[in-house]
C-alpha cells in the first residue's frame, strides 16, 4: 500500500517545539556515516537501525556499510524505490522496495536505537524550481542538495521515528509482523494508531511518555552539544564553498561566453552565424525563457526577427515583425545607450500606463524583459532582448554584467563582419570595372575599328576610281553608310547608358496604354530589319489593362531592345511572344519571350552588366555592344520597376520580365 504521507510532516506534528534546520547532502552524508560508525563501534546487542534511501543507486553506494552493520544486529532494515534489481528480501539485512509514488521517496532517513543511546536523522529533499537548474555548472553537482529536516539523540523522537518507520516496513512486508513486533517490545515502541497514519494533517495524539524517560525533551548532553556545534560549523564551511562555487560558475560562464563569441568572430565573419551562437550561448547560459538578437540602427521602425533562443512553454517571435519606434523601453535603451531591465512588468508604471507595451506583454508572456543595446562607438547596430514568461526571478547583477559583455563583443564582430562585407562588395566592384575595362577595349576595337576600316575602304576606293561603275558606287555608298550608322548606334548606347547611370536624364512620366507603346515598339523592330526574316512576333497584350506610369520614349525604348534581342537570338523558324498582366502590387508585369539560343544558368546574373556577351566580344555571332540589357535595367530602375531574365538553359529560350508602376 502506497503511503504518501510524510514521516518529517509527522514528527513536526507530534512535536511542535522541534525546529527542521537546512542541511546539505555533504553535511548529511557525514552525520549518516557518523551513525553508522556508532553502531559499528558500539558495545550494544541487537540495535535497531533502520535507513531510508530515496532511490536504489543511493542504497548502492551505502550496501558494503550496511552488509557490516547486519553483522552486529538482526534488527536492520533498509528501505529503497527499486531501480533495477533491488527487491523484498530477507538476506543479510531486511530490504523492502517501496513504490516511487511513495512519501519516502522525497526523504532521507537514518534511525538508530541501542540499549544505551538512540539518534535518528529525518530529513526531506527541498527542490530548486527548475528555472534556476539550467546551466550553473557546480551548483548543480549532488553534494548541493539540500534537504530540511532533524537531527537529534533524543530517545523519545527517536522512538517515535522509528515506530512510524516500522508501521511503513509492515505495510510493504507484512511477512515481518511477527519479527517487527519482537522490535517493538524490545526497544519499547507503541505501535502508531491508524487514524495517525491516515493523514499528516490529522491531530497527532500525544507522545506515549512510557517510551522515554521523562515527558519532555531533555536538555542536550554536553556532547550532544559539542556535535550540534560540529555540525553547524560543518553546514557554514559547505554553504561558504557553495557561494565559492556559484562565483566561480559565475565568472567561469561568463568568460565561456565571451570566448565562444570571440572564437565564432575569428572562425566565421558571416554576422549570421556570430548572432546565431551569441543567441543560444546566452539564451542557456541566463534560463531565459526567450533571447533574441536581432541588427538594427537608431532611425529603423521595424525589424523582423529572425534569430531566436526559445524554451517549451513560450510563443515564438520567428519571422515576426518587431515593432522599434512605438516601444518605448527601445527607444530608452538606445537613447540612453544602455540596458534597460524590467523585473516584474505588471508592476512597472511605463508599461502599465502604455497601450502599445501592455499589449505586447500580454501577447508575448513577459513577466521580465532585459534589453542591451549592441554599439560600436556610440553607434547602435542592434538589441540584445532577453524574456522570462514564467516567473519574476531577477537575474543576478554578474549575469547582466555577462549580457553587456557580449553586447560589446557582438559590437565589435559585427563591425568586423560589415568591414569585411564592405571588402569584399569592393572587390567585387573592383573585378567588375576590370571586366568593364577589358570589354570596353575589345568592342572599341571590334564595333569602332571595324566600320570605320570599311567606311575608309570605301571612301577610297570612290576616291581613286572616277569612272566605277554606277552599281558598284551605290553599294559601297550604302556599306559605308551603314556601317557609320552602326557606329553611330554604339556612340547613341555609350551616351544614353552614361546619362542613365549618372541620373542626368529628365523622365517625362505620364499615363499611357501599354498596348500602344509595344505597337510603337513592334513597328520601329520591323522597320529596322525590313532585309531580313524575322521569327514570328505574337503579342498578346490586352486592351484592359490599367494605364501606366512612365516616360512613353524610355518604354518604348525598353520594349524595342529587348524585342531586337529576342529576335536577334531567334531563328526565322522560331517565335517570340509579348505579354502582360497586373501582378497584384500595383504593377504590370511585361514578359518578352522567345523560342532561341537561351541563357545558360551560370549566366542569369549577369547578362544585365555592361558589354556583357555571353559568346565574348570577340566572337560574336550575332553583333551588338551588349550594352542593351544595362540600359534596360537603368530605365526600369528610374520608374521603379524590376527586370529580370529567366531560361531553362541552352537552345531552351529565353524570358525577359519587366514591371511598371500602373497609375
Amino acid at each position: 500500500m502506497i503511503v504518501p504521507i510524510s514521516l518529517l510532516a509527522e514528527l513536526l506534528q507530534a512535536w511542535p517545539q522541534l525546529r527542521p534546520q537546512i542541511y546539505f547532502k555533504s553535511s548529511m552524508t557525514a552525520l549518516s556515516h557518523a551513525m553508522e560508525d556508532l553502531v559499528l563501534a558500539g558495545s550494544d546487542d541487537e540495535p535497531l537501525v533502520i535507513a531510508s534511501f530515496q532511490r536504489e543507486r543511493f542504497y548502492r553506494q551505502e550496501a558494503h556499510r550496511y552488509r557490516r552493520i547486519a553483522s552486529r544486529s538482526s534488527q536492520v532494515y533498509v528501505l529503497a524505490a527499486p531501480e533495477t534489481d533491488f527487491k523484498n528480501a530477507s538476506e543479510c539485512h531486511e530490504t523492502v522496495a517501496f513504490a516511487p509514488e511513495d512519501g519516502l521517496s522525497k526523504e532521507w532517513h537514518l534511525v538508530v536505537l541501542g540499549q544505551n543511546y538512540s539518534t535518528c536523522l529525518i530529513c526531506q529533499e527541498k527542490i530548486v524550481p527548475i528555472d534556476n537548474q539550467d546551466d550553473r555548472g557546480p551548483l548543480l553537482m549532488d553534494q548541493a542538495r539540500r534537504f530540511e529536516g532533524i537531527w537529534t539523540f533524543d530517545r523519545e523522537v527517536s522512538s517515535k521515528a522509528a515506530a512510524l518507520l516500522l508501521d511503513k516496513i509492515v505495510n510493504y512486508r507484512p511477512e515481518l509482523a511477527e519479527k517487527i513486533d519482537r522490535a517493538r517490545t524490545t526497544y519499547k515502541l507503541v505501535k502508531t494508531p491508524k487514524k495517525t497514519r491516515k493523514s499528516a494533517t490529522s491531530k497527532a495524539p500525544k507522545p506515549d511518555i512510557s517510551a522515554g524517560k521523562n515527558s519532555k525533551i531533555p536538555n542536550p548532553k554536553l556532547s550532544d552539544a559539542f556535535a550540534e556545534r560540529l555540525v553547524t560549523y560543518l553546514q557554514a564551511g559547505q554553504h561558504k564553498l557553495l557561494k565559492a562555487y556559484a562565483a566561480i560558475a559565475a565568472q567561469e560562464r561568463k568568460e565561456r561566453l565571451v570566448n565562444l563569441i570571440t572564437t565564432a568572430m575569428r572562425q566565421s565573419l558571416n554576422p549570421q552565424e556570430i548572432v546565431e551562437v551569441a543567441v543560444h550561448e546566452l539564451g542557456t547560459a541566463l534560463s531565459a525563457s526567450r533571447c533574441l538578437i536581432y541588427r538594427c540602427k537608431t532611425a529603423d521602425v521595424a525589424v523582423k526577427i529572425d534569430r531566436e533562443f526559445l524554451r517549451p512553454g513560450a510563443s515564438s517571435l520567428l519571422n515576426q515583425t518587431w515593432l522599434l519606434q512605438e516601444n518605448q523601453i527601445w527607444s530608452d535603451a538606445v537613447a540612453r545607450q544602455e540596458r534597460v531591465y524590467i523585473q516584474d512588468t505588471a508592476q512597472h508604471p511605463l508599461i502599465v500606463n502604455t497601450k502599445f507595451l501592455k499589449k505586447t506583454v500580454k501577447n508575448w508572456q513577459i513577466v521580465s524583459w532585459l534589453m542591451v543595446p549592441v554599439l560600436y562607438q556610440g553607434r547602435v547596430l542592434g538589441m540584445v532582448e532577453m524574456h522570462q514568461c514564467r516567473s519574476t526571478l531577477a537575474w543576478e547583477e554578474d549575469e547582466i554584467a555577462l549580457v553587456e559583455a557580449i553586447a560589446t563583443q557582438l559590437g565589435a564582430a559585427l563591425i568586423q563582419a560589415e568591414t569585411y562585407a564592405h571588402l569584399e562588395e569592393l572587390n567585387q566592384q573592383l573585378e567588375a570595372l576590370d571586366r568593364t575595362r577589358s570589354n570596353l577595349i575589345a568592342i572599341t576595337g571590334h564595333e569602332l575599328r571595324t566600320p570605320l576600316s570599311t567606311i575608309q575602304v570605301c571612301l577610297e576606293s570612290l576616291n581613286s576610281e572616277p569612272d566605277m561603275p554606277a552599281q558598284l558606287r551605290q553599294i559601297m555608298l550604302e556599306t559605308a553608310l551603314g556601317d557609320a550608322d552602326r557606329m553611330r548606334k554604339l556612340v547613341q548606347d555609350f551616351l544614353t547608358l552614361s546619362h542613365l547611370e549618372s541620373g542626368r536624364v529628365q523622365w517625362n512620366v505620364e499615363s499611357l496604354t501599354l498596348q500602344e507603346c509595344v505597337d510603337l515598339a513592334l513597328s520601329s523592330v520591323r522597320s529596322r530589319t525590313v532585309d531580313q526574316q524575322l521569327p514570328e512576333i505574337i503579342a498578346e497584350v490586352s486592351a484592359e489593362l490599367p494605364l501606366v506610369q512612365a516616360d512613353g520614349e524610355w518604354l518604348v525604348e525598353v520594349l524595342s531592345k529587348l524585342l531586337d534581342n529576342a529576335c536577334k537570338f531567334t531563328t526565322p523558324q522560331g517565335s517570340v511572344t509579348i505579354r502582360a498582366k497586373c501582378n497584384g502590387s500595383r504593377m504590370v508585369e511585361v514578359l518578352v519571350a522567345d523560342t532561341g539560343r537561351g541563357i545558360e544558368a551560370n549566366s542569369l546574373k549577369v547578362v544585365f552588366d555592361r558589354f556583357y556577351q555571353e559568346e565574348g566580344a570577340l566572337r560574336r555571332s550575332a553583333g551588338g555592344t551588349g550594352l542593351g540589357l544595362a540600359i534596360c535595367k537603368q530605365i526600369v530602375a528610374g520608374w521603379g520597376g524590376k527586370i529580370w531574365v529567366d531560361s531553362a538553359g541552352k537552345d531552351r529560350g529565353s524570358e525577359f520580365h519587366f514591371t511598371i508602376p500602373t497609375v
